[in-house]
C-alpha cells in the first residue's frame, strides 16, 4: 500500500469513528459537546489543552475517559503548593549494588502518554516551569541527563478560575504551550439532573478503547497533511496579529483595553486545529469556518486585558467577538 492509499485510509479511520468516539464518552460524560469536540480536536492534533471551570464539573473525569478512549498510559499530578519540581519529572538517588553505590534515575509521574496536571494554578510558578521543556520538547533533563517521554505525550492541565482563592497565575511562556484553553461550564438544568441520577444509580459504565498509541501517532501525521488554501492561513494569521496593540492596529478596541496580544503559535495551532476539526467532520480541507470555530480557545489565553479592561468590565471573549466581526476573510 502506497503512502496515499495508507494516509486516506487514517483519514477514512477517523471520520467514521467520530460517531463510536462520541456515544465512548456519553457513557460518563453529559452534554458539553463543544468540549468534547475541542479536546478531540486537540488529541488528534497533538495539542496539550488547558481546561478551565468550577470545581465539580467533571474536569479530570473526561481527560481520564478520554485516556481510557486510546488505550493510553495515564498520570495523575494533583498540583498543591508544597509540590515540588522533582515530585513531577523524578529525581535521582543513592543506590547500593553489590559492589558499590551509584545514582540512579527514578522517573516521575511525567512518564506517561497523558499527563492530567490537576488544579496546576494552585502550586507555585517555580513548579509549573517544571512542565515547561516536557510540553515543548517531550523530553526532561536531570542533573544534565535528557530523558525522552513517550510518544504520544499530551499534557492536560486543569485549572479553577483565577479568581478562586489559593490560586497562582500561570506563567505567559506556559500559557503560550497550550494548544486550547477549554472553558467547562455548568449544565443546563436538564443535564445537570441527569448526571445526578446517572452517578448516584449503579456503577458508571467503563470506556471501551477504540485506539492505541500507534494509531494516535498516525492521526498526528494524518492531520498536517490536510491540505489548507494560503488565504485560510492568512486569515488565522491576520486574526492572531489584530490581537496585538500598536500604531499599526486600526482597531481602537484592542489598542485601548489589551497589554499583550497573541503570538506566533496562535495562528499555527488554529491552522493545526483546523486541520484535525476538517477530518473529524468529514471534509478533506480546511475552511474558514474551521478557523473561526477555534478562535476562542486559541485565543483566550493568548491575549491578556490591561486594568482599563478589567475597571470597564470587558472580558476577553467579547474581544475576541469583536476580532471575529472585523477581521474580514
Amino acid at each position: 500500500m502506497d503512502t496515499y492509499q495508507s494516509e486516506q485510509r487514517i483519514v477514512e479511520q477517523i471520520t467514521a469513528a467520530r460517531g463510536r468516539m462520541a456515544s465512548q464518552l456519553a457513557k460518563v460524560i453529559v452534554g458539553q459537546r463543544d468540549v468534547v469536540e475541542q479536546l478531540f480536536i486537540a488529541v488528534l492534533a497533538g495539542g496539550h489543552c488547558l481546561i478551565t471551570g468550577a470545581p465539580g464539573l467533571a474536569k479530570t473525569l473526561v481527560v481520564r475517559s478520554l485516556a481510557q478512549l486510546f488505550n493510553l498510559r495515564f498520570q495523575r499530578i494533583q498540583f498543591t503548593p508544597d509540590l515540588m519540581p522533582s515530585d513531577i519529572i523524578g529525581t535521582e538517588i543513592l543506590q547500593q549494588t553489590d559492589h558499590q553505590r551509584q545514582m540512579v534515575f527514578v522517573k516521575g509521574p511525567i512518564f506517561a502518554n497523558i499527563i492530567l496536571a490537576d488544579e496546576i494554578n494552585r502550586t507555585p510558578p517555580k513548579t509549573q516551569a517544571a512542565l515547561l521543556e516536557a510540553m515543548q520538547e517531550h523530553s526532561i533533563t536531570v542533573a544534565g541527563i535528557s530523558y525522552r517521554l513517550d510518544e504520544p505525550f499530551l499534557v492536560f492541565a486543569t485549572q479553577n478560575p483565577i479568581e478562586m482563592e489559593g490560586t497562582y497565575p500561570l506563567p505567559e511562556a506556559q500559557l503560550d504551550r497550550f494548544m486550547f484553553n477549554i472553558w467547562i461550564d455548568y449544565l443546563p438544568e436538564d443535564q445537570e439532573v441527569a448526571v445526578v441520577g446517572k452517578t448516584t444509580a449503579d456503577q458508571p459504565k467503563s470506556i471501551e478503547p477504540i485506539f492505541n498509541a500507534q494509531d494516535l501517532l498516525a492521526f498526528h501525521a494524518v492531520v498536517r497533511t490536510v491540505p489548507i488554501a494560503q488565504d485560510v492561513i492568512r486569515y488565522a494569521v491576520r486574526l492572531a496579529r489584530a490581537s496585538r496593540p500598536g500604531p499599526d492596529n486600526p482597531i481602537d478596541l484592542v489598542n485601548q483595553y489589551v497589554r499583550w496580544g497573541a503570538g506566533l503559535r496562535a495562528s499555527q495551532y488554529m491552522v493545526l486545529g483546523a486541520k484535525a476539526r476538517a477530518l473529524l467532520q468529514g471534509r478533506p480541507y480546511v475552511g474558514f469556518e474551521d478557523i473561526r470555530a477555534l478562535a476562542h480557545p486559541v485565543l483566550r489565553h493568548r491575549i491578556l486585558l490591561n486594568y482599563r479592561a478589567e475597571a470597564e468590565g470587558l472580558g476577553v471573549e467579547g474581544l475576541i467577538d469583536r476580532l471575529l466581526d472585523v477581521v474580514g476573510q
